[in-house]
């Protein structure tokens, strides 16, 4: 995920389409010498146009009386009678998506301690083949509902396919709760693994969607700390399992309970107005920027969706092969990048050994250790929601990279080079501990959120499907092999390995990576799509 997680041992008739005919009133303006971007080896320059919209705007009689919720605080902050509560109307619906996130750290840190107990009374305790199974089948489980994900919110849109996810979230965790066999439990995870696929993918695209550009990147970051939350929820519930050696079923119905209040919270949520514009939905698009965004900001966005559409189609027709075409291809290309590097830069492989650095310096609790990690984390997702809007995110990404890459070698120096035995052990910690907080700040929020603020309107779903199922592969493969590379080198060369690998993350997000903070989806669609059309020229 695009989080640090806790390591794992081994639809009925389609309305009519509104196209915009050309607007004279939307005049997309050039600045002059603009700032340019360049792909790196591919040797295209990306040009990110600042672009000037001006529309003349009819004020409708009703919105002059009756200002939404949005409005009058955009209106409180501009006489300076209070702080800015801009993102205040579009927070609730963005906290209810952020319950998937919950869900999907609640889910990888609930086998954490209790997967021992769950071997020995479901009789494959002492088999490593089977323990790792009953952990990784998650992860293909995730890989196929990540890759299924574009096609079903293309068709039903974010809130409904939300809900649908949450069915085999439910079903997986009362069947592997009620499980008497191995063959149960392994059914449950699958399950499981496949609603958490899903949601790994629609929440960053729904958030990117229904968010104000402004607030964009800190409500955004709220996926990493629902994850943090969840991870850290489970380690609290797992610690009676040390004891009590049937609690696991209980954890395991707890897991159930998120999923109810997604399902339900959904249901009143709003749906992305750019969906709603796509299928026809114009009055109830317009109602949702009213109401989220403002009614200053109707017009000015239904014209920029409906430019959009008219250019790119509309996503109901949209297939995995538009994902070989430019710029949808160089997309692809860059998502499916950040997340291998992302992965490869060894977030899991670092947690699941950090257990054991944190034993040397004498913390034995496995629970208390894993307890230290997820509060760093949250801590790191808490400075992201600080700085992502203000620094932006391409800023963010090499910081957090250069950090994690400083924090590696800071662990090979102290494993490597002859220091005191307790000095050598501090330093460990520290390495490990910054590594985590520098990846929460940037390398975990950023990776997920800027996949689809790159993304065509058109495309968004299965861009976003093809780079999550990239991340699962990576993640499944780094924890197959983690640990025998670690047997067979020693931790200071996978170390080391995961510092380059941090360093070419740094230096690929300065060369790949453009700013797309304080910019709507539709002006960073169109910037792409005339850099691309005056290169082909």
């Amino acid at each position: 995920m695009w989080v640090a997680t806790v390591p794992h041992q081994p639809a009925g008739p389609v309305p009519t389409i509104y196209t915009a005919r050309p607007n004279p009133k939307l005049v997309c303006q050039y600045l002059p010498k603009p700032k340019s971007f360049r792909f790196g080896a591919f040797g295209i320059r990306l040009r990110l146009n600042k672009y000037k919209v001006s529309a003349v705007k009819k004020q409708l009689p009703e919105l002059e009386t009756q200002k939404p919720d949005s409005e009058k605080l955009r209106v409180g902050e501009e006489k300076g009678e209070g702080f800015d509560l801009g993102w205040l109307p579009a927070f609730p619906h963005v906290f209810i998506a952020s319950m998937s996130n919950f869900l999907f750290g609640y889910h990888i840190g609930v086998m954490n301690g209790p997967i021992v107990s769950i071997a020995r009374e479901l009789g494959f305790e002492g088999n490593s083949i089977l323990e790792g199974l009953v952990v990784s089948i998650f992860i293909v489980g995730a890989f196929l509902g990540s890759i299924g994900c574009g096609f079903i919110v293309d068709k039903l849109g974010c809130r409904r396919t939300f809900q649908i996810a949450t069915i085999p979230l439910i079903l997986g965790a009362l069947i592997s709760a009620q499980a008497h066999s191995l063959d149960e439990v392994i059914l449950g995870r699958f399950l499981v693994g496949l609603g958490i696929g899903v949601n790994t993918v629609l929440v960053p695209i729904y958030i990117s969607e229904i968010a104000p550009t402004k607030y964009r990147g800190s409500l955004g970051t709220l996926c990493q700390i629902g994850t943090c939350l969840g991870i850290i929820s489970s380690l609290f519930l797992g610690i009676p399992s040390e004891s009590d050696p049937h609690w696991w079923r209980t954890m395991l119905y707890i897991a159930s309970v998120p999923g109810f209040i997604l399902a339900l919270g959904m249901q009143f949520a709003v749906d992305s107005p750019r969906w709603l514009c796509k299928v026809g939905r114009l009055n109830d698009a317009k109602a949702v920027i009213k109401n989220v965004w403002g009614a200053s900001e109707v017009e000015k966005a239904i014209e920029e969706f409906q430019s959009v559409i008219k250019n790119d189609g509309s996503d109901l027709d949209s297939s995995w092969l538009e994902l070989l075409k430019e710029p949808n291809s160089r997309v692809a290309f860059i998502g499916g990048s950040l997340f291998v590097l992302q992965q490869f830069a060894g977030i899991n492989g670092v947690l699941y050994f950090s257990s054991l650095t944190f034993q040397d310096v004498g913390i034995t609790s496995s629970a208390l250790a894993s307890l230290l990690i997820g509060v760093t984390n949250f801590a790191g997702a808490l400075c992201a929601l600080y700085l992502i809007d203000k620094q932006g995110r391409q800023k963010l990404l090499i910081g957090s990279y250069l950090g994690m890459a400083v924090s590696m070698f800071l662990v090979v120096c102290a494993i490597s080079f002859p220091l005191d035995e307790q000095l050598s052990h501090n330093v460990s910690i520290l390495g490990t501990v910054m590594y985590i907080f520098t990846f929460a700040i940037g390398a975990g929020p950023v990776t997920g959120l800027i996949i689809p603020e790159l993304s065509s309107n058109r495309s968004r779903g299965k861009i976003m499907g093809f780079s999550f199922s990239a991340h699962w592969v990576c993640n499944f493969l780094v924890g197959l092999f983690f640990l025998d590379l670690v047997d067979k080198f020693g931790v200071a060369p996978v170390y080391g390995t995961f510092g380059a690998v941090s360093l070419l993350a740094a230096i690929f997000a300065t060369y790949f990576i453009v700013e797309t903070k304080g910019r709507s989806l539709e002006e960073i669609e169109m910037s792409l799509r005339s850099d691309f059309m005056s290169r082909d020229k």
